[in-house]
């Protein structure tokens, strides 16, 4: 089955599961929706503590953190996952970039770090190439 469209397609047999963390609720919908009609299931949190809160993170395929949450950071929360020996590839957005936050996110083994606002083709660009399926 086709999902998305444009040269960004993809063919799926299931549902990549796409977390996003922003405490910005408008980019968090927007985000969303732009994911789903991409052929991705995005699973939406507002804090890095909801991420952490809700057990089902542990069948994630990909995660998209803004850096400057509310609580924890973005940073800190991949901190964490990395501590926890997570393999999830984690890309970074910001609406600020900072060149120490830019080699923290890397140092991190980020995927991908994203400056908003991000376009629609560089995001699906860069989950794409996180999972292996880059162009």
């Amino acid at each position: 089955m086709k999902a998305g469209y444009g040269r960004h397609a993809i063919l799926r047999a299931e549902w990549i599961h796409v977390a996003v963390v922003d405490d910005d609720d408008g980019f968090l919908r927007a985000i969303e929706r732009l994911l789903r009609v991409s052929g991705f299931e995005p699973v939406a949190y507002s804090s890095a503590e909801a991420f952490l809160a809700d057990a089902t993170h542990a069948r994630l395929d990909c995660a998209l953190f803004d850096i400057h949450l509310g609580g924890m950071s973005g940073l800190d929360l991949c901190r964490r996952l990395v501590a926890e020996g997570s393999a999830l590839p984690v890309i970074f957005v910001t609406a600020r970039d900072e060149a120490t936050v830019r080699r923290q996110a890397e140092e991190l083994g980020c995927s991908a770090f994203l400056k908003k606002p991000v376009s629609r083709e560089v995001l699906i660009n860069a989950i794409n190439k996180a999972l292996g399926r880059g162009d």
